[in-house]
């Protein structure tokens, strides 16, 4: 006669979990960690750019900008370099962890998959395993995004002006007055936004394949780091070209001077008032700055997670 489990005893995992936890690899998170901060430090003021573009709908409060290198100029003549970095540190923890948690729940899932099909997975399963992965991943680090948004919109040079003194005085304001809800602005059109992530996984598993296949090589052979950056170069651009307009809708509903009633809200005024190419501002500081800041995280990512797991095998 089997016994259930005492109050004190643990939860006899099922088969399927035991698989999928066979696959958890912290040194993924490490990898992916290192290279969301080292392309977030050197890239930040080209992501204060395009976010301040994103938002650009006419109100008096924001200052004027012709082009990218107008917008950092003014940036530098009225608040210094420290303006450049305004945000940084929410974009840091949310540049970080989500690079970080998004390689660690991805491969999870995807070693999963593949354990299970015994077979290589296809472009459509890469696309699922990313985008499952993009999903828990928002979960955790909305709420560092709703901060980054609100510090790099304060347009202000006096730090007495200024609504949020630094990233954890933003998210107590923002929950205080705002609460839960508050800290998840922007969360539907950053779940859409998960198809970035997973169309972008999926080209650069893809090319990586394809690639190796014509080398006459395993599908995951390590390449040279700049095969590494053409690879996930390509398949960032394809990305961005392909759902950039969530990002606009995003950070417009994260933004602290305007008010929308939504989703429905923000498309529609954003339509009737700016058309069509009001859904891609930003975009080319954002294709200026993704790009290689791509290429670092990946690189970065595939040097570090190797060395780690070959460590410990």
């Amino acid at each position: 006669m089997s016994s259930s489990p005492g109050p004190g005893s643990p939860v006899p995992l099922t088969p399927s979990l035991q698989r999928l936890f066979s696959h958890v690899r912290v040194e993924n998170l490490i990898a992916g960690l290192s290279g969301g901060v080292l392309s977030t430090l050197a890239l930040h003021p080209l992501d204060l750019v395009k976010i301040r573009f994103a938002v650009s709908d006419g109100l008096d409060v924001r200052p004027k900008y012709s082009g990218i290198v107008h917008c950092m100029k003014s940036i530098w003549h009225q608040e210094g370099f420290r303006g450049l970095y305004q945000g940084v540190t929410p974009n840091i923890w949310g540049a970080g962890a989500s690079w970080g948690l998004y390689f660690f729940f991805y491969n999870a899932i995807k070693g999963y998959n593949k354990e299970t099909r015994q077979i290589e997975l296809t472009a459509t399963e890469h696309l699922l395993s990313a985008a499952v992965a993009g999903a828990m991943t928002l979960c955790l680090t909305n709420p560092i995004w709703v901060t980054k948004t609100r510090l790099v919109l304060q347009y202000s040079a006096d730090p007495s002006q200024k609504q949020y003194k630094g990233m954890m005085d933003a998210l107590v304001k923002i929950y205080r007055h705002e609460g839960i809800s508050g800290l998840y602005r922007g969360f539907v059109p950053g779940l859409f936004g998960t198809s970035h992530g997973a169309l972008q996984f999926m080209a650069y598993e893809e090319l990586k394949r394809d690639y190796n296949k014509y080398r006459k090589k395993q599908s995951d052979a390590k390449l040279n780091p700049l095969e590494y950056i053409t690879m996930a170069a390509l398949s960032k651009i394809f990305a961005v070209a392909t759902t950039y307009p969530y990002q606009v809708v995003r950070a417009r509903l994260q933004d602290q001077h305007n008010t929308y009633n939504g989703l429905t809200d923000v498309v529609w005024r954003t339509w009737r008032n700016e058309g069509l190419l009001g859904f891609y501002k930003g975009m080319v500081p954002n294709l200026v700055r993704v790009t290689p800041a791509c290429c670092i995280t990946f690189v970065v990512y595939e040097n570090v997670s190797r060395v780690l797991l070959d460590q410990n095998k």
